[in-house]
């Protein structure tokens, strides 16, 4: 153990100091265990048989070829990866690996490439079964091949192609499979199996490498409003920076020392990652009872080395064919997305009628998962926590062309997540993001549309006339006018408010103006409630602006009152010096429940509510005056300990 000690300390500051100059060879029986390192290779990797390469505490492997990969051996490469553990929850995957073959270059992977760790190097205990339910012991991982597919260049929900327990899955290929139930307390590196709430997995096999094709089209489907989607993913055992893969892809130039983007060829993708969320915990392997629904990615900051925006799924549930059936509450998680993970799946969808999309080694970063570095696999509905780092740029970032990360900011493109609760039953989220590059119109990479287009009750930003958007992207103007779509196939209620609202402060109010009334409403500090008729879907009728054209007493009624939260004390104070006639103050939680109401206030100097006993959480207050003018605020209550 000592020599191997002095041998992988020698092989961490080699790899982290400098980039290797040669192939990596493994000889038969010898093994190298790089621990919460990288590792740099120019050339290929050799593995002989019984040699094997151990990436452990999130340690990652980078090869510089600028081809096919010439990696070759019947040994292994071990890289761990962590996905849900519920037996009934799909997780997209893309294996690191594939077969160990004495022939050159990438191949297949099948499922029998994954193994259960027993410790560091060790593994044993998991088997293929081919019954539903996937299951975990202290002793045993059970993986089900009932729910192995890939989707390859179709927009049909039939033509997911089941894959079983095949090693069929090239490499660059995305696909799907469902957790495990139970437990695993197995302790590797400080961390179980599986402690009941993530299943960890051992990827091994021969690490992929150098160009990899994904072929993508963009057939549309008018029965199920889809377009032609792919199944892909992250096919190295490293992190990539997803920005470059969509935006050369999208036929853009990315100068990777300025960061600068510019166009350049025709697009072969449309430039936005589609990542599947499924609601945990899942409880049916019935379609009809599925609930989930893709979150959209898009590279939109003004560099290709700052983060863009994500914004989360809707939570629908799914009839038969696979097309959308009603809602069913909530929404998804907002993951950081510009850094895909070793392992994660995603969603493309082709520009052309048929082509490749190609993923290159250039993209590869060492970069490990969290909220802070913009790198999160899909697994549990764990809190999202923004990074409050005061450090607005990247720390130095290891990749493979030389590009100083520092130099970048990794601040998210400023943006305005609008929310809306429809009907009661579900959140969708939309978000109107801010870059100088871009224009009013449709910008591929930039703007997002939705995937699947026909859920009955919906909002959007309509860009195109075929297309319903749910990331809008354009430079920023404060007289600007941005049309917001409402769709109502049935009856229907909106509660439209501002969710969120990211390094943007070029504005002090956000309005959703309704040209039918000649109404602004200010969601930035309250919302609105909207019911459309059956067939009300209108695209022209609402506006998000930043100027209410017809204000006047109200600005200056609203600069007249000081509302202040004591969380000290537990007390909502609301000071009116000027002694306005007050009708009421109603407070409300953010998604518009009505926590009290205090009528007939008149004019006094201070009004006084208590907040003890309420939640945690963002509250609005609304005043009403005399003369029927209204003002609102929001407000942070909380407990103090």
């Amino acid at each position: 153990m000592r020599s191997l000690l002095k041998f992988f300390i020698i092989i961490g500051v080699f790899s982290v100091g400098m980039q290797s100059q040669a192939q990596l060879f493994v000889s038969s029986g010898s093994f190298l265990y790089v621990n919460d390192l990288y590792i740099t290779v120019t050339q290929d990797v050799n593995l002989a048989s019984a040699g094997h390469i151990y990436l452990r505490n999130e340690s990652q492997l980078l090869q510089k070829t600028t081809l096919g990969s010439n990696n070759i051996g019947l040994g292994t490469l071990s890289a761990f990866q962590e996905g849900t553990s519920n037996n009934f929850g799909y997780n997209y995957w893309c294996s690191p690996v594939g077969e160990p073959t004495a022939s050159v270059g990438n191949s297949n992977f099948g499922i029998s490439l994954l193994k259960r760790p027993t410790g560091l190097t060790t593994f044993g205990g998991e088997a293929i079964i081919t019954t539903l339910n996937g299951s975990t012991t202290n002793a045993a991982l059970n993986i089900s091949s009932r729910w192995i597919y890939t989707l390859t260049t179709t927009n049909q929900y039939s033509n997911w192609s089941y894959i079983a327990a095949a090693t069929s899955i090239g490499a660059g290929q995305g696909f799907t499979m469902k957790g495990v139930s139970g437990s695993d307390n197995t302790t590797v590196l400080g961390v179980q199996n599986n402690p009941g709430n993530s299943q960890r997995y051992d990827f091994r096999g021969k690490p992929n490498d150098g160009n990899i094709n994904i072929p993508v089209g963009n057939s549309f489907d008018g029965a199920t409003s889809y377009t032609e989607s792919t199944l892909t993913g992250n096919p190295y055992p490293s992190a990539i920076n997803l920005n470059l893969f969509l935006l050369e892809n999208n036929g853009r130039t990315v100068d990777y020392v300025t960061g600068a983007v510019s166009p350049s060829v025709s697009p072969i993708i449309n430039g936005n990652a589609y990542f599947w969320e499924h609601q945990k915990p899942a409880t049916s392997h019935t379609l009809s009872e599925y609930v989930g629904g893709y979150g959209v990615y898009v590279p939109n900051n003004v560099n290709a080395f700052s983060p863009g925006t994500y914004t989360s799924a809707p939570w629908n549930t799914y009839n038969g064919d696979g097309s959308f059936n009603n809602t069913s509450g909530n929404s998804g998680v907002n993951y950081r997305r510009m850094f895909s993970p070793v392992g994660q799946g995603f969603i493309i969808k082709g520009s052309v009628a048929a082509g490749t999309a190609i993923m290159r080694n250039r993209y590869r970063a060492f970069m490990k998962e969290g909220v802070a570095n913009n790198s999160q696999f899909e697994r549990n509905a764990n809190n999202y926590e923004t990074n409050s780092d005061s450090d607005t740029n990247w720390p130095e970032i290891p990749n493979l062309t030389g590009t100083d990360y520092t130099q970048f900011s990794k601040l998210q493109v400023p943006q305005i997540r609008i929310q809306t609760i429809l009907n009661n039953q579900f959140t969708r989220e939309v978000v109107l993001a801010f870059n100088p590059n871009a224009t009013d119109g449709l910008d591929n990479a930039y703007d997002a549309p939705m995937q699947g287009l026909n859920l009955p009750t919906d909002v959007y930003f309509p860009l195109t006339a075929d297309n319903q958007f749910a990331i809008s992207t354009l430079p920023f103007d404060i007289n600007k006018r941005i049309p917001f779509a409402l769709k109502a196939v049935n009856q229907s209620t909106f509660r439209v408010y501002v969710g969120e609202i990211i390094n943007f402060e070029e504005a002090e109010n956000i309005f959703l103006f309704d040209s039918e009334t000649n109404i602004y409403h200010d969601i930035k500090n309250s919302f609105v409630d909207i019911t459309l008729p059956a067939g009300g879907t209108t695209n022209e009728r609402f506006e998000v602006t930043f100027l209410d054209e017809t204000l006047g007493n109200e600005t200056i009624k609203s600069e007249q009152f000081m509302i202040v939260q004591n969380n000290d004390s537990g007390l909502l104070s609301i000071k009116n010096p000027n002694l306005v006639d007050l009708k009421s103050a109603t407070l409300f939680d953010i998604t518009g429940k009505l926590i009290f109401t205090k009528e007939k206030l008149g004019a006094q100097e201070v009004y006084s509510f208590p907040t003890i006993g309420l939640s945690d959480s963002i509250y609005i207050v609304k005043l009403i005056t005399a003369d029927n003018q209204e003002i609102s605020k929001k407000v942070s209550i909380y407990r103090v300990n």
